[in-house]
């Protein structure tokens, strides 16, 4: 039962009586009977026995619950078009059984990280980075999303002075990507295009599959989430979409979410092969690039 001698087992107590100092066993001719300090010990040992394994029970149901689920949240571009994809590219034994992911504007998404309702988040530049810990920076060129039957589908890029001559549909928020688009046209030089604002990408290229305009959008939305009736074409001008991926700072992250952190940034550049990645200590010079005038 013990696998063990019955030589051993007799020279194990003695060490243990030796070693606590009293005899945990009367011997009376064959008969091997506890003591009353045994039974003492033996009330404080199976205590102690039952608390190790309620600990090793809660160490693996936490271990459990921690790969149970994974929050996410990111804005709309990327909640579509990257991190579904990447979800399903974790192996299986990191999958977990339950995935919330939430879609909010950029300051929504860095207020859920920063108090911890979500594990990670997906954001575009500027991230207001106290309190949070940035894994990493993407950059990919925002590109254009027209009609299949636009004559300037036939363009394999489209240039400033075509776009400007369009009636363009775009992000309305100044302080993100919209910045970037208004100053790569007046760095272009001549009168500004018409713009049309909404509040996601996937919104202005359906405006566009429709007619009423060109839509200047993410790649990850124009790519990641494909959309009948239309084309994604690059523009001759480089206007950078940045966006970065957050946690908490020093919080503990599951290993789902530490898997993720590199899952998202290898989908990222499956679905885009030339994006850049930067280092998060690059995160004040690129906020420099996007706000210089």
């Amino acid at each position: 039962m013990l696998g063990r001698s019955q030589p051993s087992v007799t020279r194990a107590i003695q060490e243990l009586e030796q070693e606590l100092g009293f005899a945990l066993f009367e011997r009376s001719g064959p008969k091997v009977t506890p003591t009353h300090k045994a039974f003492m010990m033996y009330g404080e040992v199976e205590s102690a026995l039952l608390g190790v394994r309620n600990i090793r029970q809660r160490a693996q149901h936490i271990a459990q619950e921690e790969n149970h689920q994974i929050k996410l949240v990111a804005i709309s571009a990327l909640a579509a078009g990257l991190l579904p994809t990447a979800l399903s590219r974790l192996p299986e034994h990191l999958r977990p059984q339950q995935i919330q992911l939430q879609s909010m504007s950029p300051e929504n998404v860095v207020q859920a990280v920063l108090s911890k309702t979500m594990d990670l988040g997906a954001v575009s530049l500027p991230l207001e980075h106290r309190g949070l810990e940035i894994h990493w920076i993407g950059e990919a060129p925002c590109v254009a999303v027209l009609p299949a039957d636009s004559a300037l589908a036939a363009h394999e890029v489209l240039s400033m002075e075509l776009l400007r001559q369009q009636t363009l549909i775009t992000m309305a928020n100044p302080y993100r990507f919209r910045r970037r688009i208004d100053k790569a046209f007046q760095d272009a030089g001549g009168q500004p295009p018409r713009m049309l604002d909404t509040n996601t990408s996937l919104i202005a290229m359906q405006m566009a599959r429709v007619g009423l305009g060109i839509a200047l959008v993410d790649p990850f939305t124009a790519i990641g989430v494909p959309l009948q009736g239309v084309v994604v074409r690059p523009i001759a001008c480089n206007i950078p979409f940045f966006f970065g991926l957050i946690s908490a700072f020093a919080s503990p992250l599951s290993d789902v979410a530490s898997a993720l952190i590199d899952e998202i940034a290898d989908s990222a550049k499956n679905l885009l092969p030339a994006m850049i990645m930067h280092e998060a200590c690059a995160h004040d010079a690129l906020l420099q690039s996007i706000y210089a005038e």
